[in-house]
Formats: structure tokens, sequence, C-alpha cells
């Protein structure tokens, strides 16, 4: 039993150092996944949004995962890190499939941010590398969980809306798996991104007893995303500089 493991192990490590080569050099389309064909179909603001923060996410945490799986200092780590790579493999499929449907184009490539995200996790080991991969993880999930949810709410598109909803179980396990690892420091994570009220919004039309309106702004959504990001970037870095 013991050359078989061993010979796994020696395969996990030889993907992984083949995604983070792909990764660096800009290759594209990471090993054993398809790319969305490049035919162009315009997705509103909202939809697209949703489209490419899922690709893009799978990109990066699917590495990071593998990572994980190899070199986290607690079994618990290892044992999520292997859990959400296999997991972001499926989504990713399912992003890529649903891409294909609509025509649609989306990332092939992590964004530079994520790609210094695996560099990070890549140069730490032992206790640090384990927060930093529960920290980069658990903020990055936060950030996309209330796009999933706005565009859900709003789109008009089944293929989106199924998409959505795939999507909200993904992300909803890989946070509750991220934290059970108790080291997901509760009290700096970003405050939730809530978009400013306005009257374009359902609850706007039942306070007014009017039939509902069109749809929720792709505004409100970029609004959502964007506050996020910023919010999300900011206090990764104050829980990054403690450790």
């Amino acid at each position: 039993m013991a050359p078989l493991r061993s010979a796994r192990r020696r395969h996990r490590t030889r993907r992984l150092a083949v995604l983070l080569v792909a990764i660096a050099a800009g290759l594209g389309v990471l090993p054993g996944l398809a790319a969305a064909a490049p035919v162009g179909q315009q997705l509103n603001a909202a939809d697209a949004a949703l489209l490419n923060g899922v690709r893009l996410a799978g990109l990066w945490e699917m590495p990071a995962g593998q990572m994980a799986a190899e070199k986290g200092q607690s079994a618990k780590v290892r044992e999520i890190g292997a859990g959400i790579a296999t997991e972001h493999e499926e989504l990713d499929r399912l992003t890529v499939e649903a891409a294909n449907r609509l025509g649609a184009t989306i990332p092939t490539d992590p964004t530079a941010e994520q790609r210094g995200w695996l560099t990070e996790m890549q140069n730490a080991s032992g206790a640090r590398f384990d927060q930093i991969f529960v920290t980069r993880l658990r903020v990055a999930h936060g950030k996309i969980f209330p796009v999933i949810g706005a565009v859900r709410a709003s789109t008009r598109d089944p293929v989106i809306r199924k998409l959505a909803e795939d999507a909200n179980r993904f992300v909803l396990h890989h946070m509750q798996m991220l934290e059970s690892t108790g080291l997901v420091r509760w009290p700096e994570l970003p405050p939730a991104a809530l978009p400013a009220p306005g009257n374009d919004g359902l609850l706007a039309a039942a306070a007014a007893n009017s039939g509902p309106p069109i749809g929720v702004s792709s505004t409100v959504v970029w609004l959502v995303f964007l506050a996020a990001l910023v919010t999300g970037g900011i206090a990764t870095y104050r829980i990054l500089r403690r450790t």
C-alpha cells in the first residue's frame, strides 16, 4: 500500500506543477478543462458578471485546492483542499457548458491578482500556509456569493438561472468546509456589501402595491460586486498581515 500511496502523491504533485506552470506562463486553458467557443452572444451585465466570476473563481481555486491537498499542515486543510479542487472542477465544467450554450466568451486565465495569491500560497508553508489558504478562499467565496444571489433573483435567462443555482450550492458548501477548519477570523471578515436603497427593486414595487418591475438593475449587481471586491481586499490584507 505504501508504494501505491507514494505513486499517487507523485502523480498529484506533477499535476499541480503543470497547473501552476500553465498559469504562470499564461498558457490559457488549464489541463483537462474545456474553453467556451469564442462565438459572440451579448449578455447583459449581471449575467456576464456571474458567468465570468464563477469561471475566474475556478481557474485559481482548483490549483489552490490541489496545493492545499499536497502541502497543508493539518489533515483537515488537506482534506478540504482536495474537496474544493474536485468540486470546482465540476462547477467549471457546468460553467463552460453554460457559456457554450449561450455562445459566450469566458476567461481562460486567472487574473494577475489571483496568480499572485497562488504564488503567495506556493511560497508559504506550515501553519502560515493553512491560514493563507483558508483566508484567501473564504474571502473570495464571500465576494461571489452575493453576486450569485442577485443574479439568480433577476436573470431572465434559464441557462444563467440554472448556473446560479449550481454555483450557490457549491460556493455555500465551500464556505462551510473552510469554516470547519476553525481558521476563519470572523471579526475581520469584510462587512456585507448591500446595494443602496432605491425604487427599482421588488420590495419597492410591493410597498407601492404595484406589479413587479422588469428586473433588478444590472447596476445594482455591479455595485454589489465592486463593493465586495474592495471590502474583501482590505479585509484580507488586514487578516494576513497579522499571521
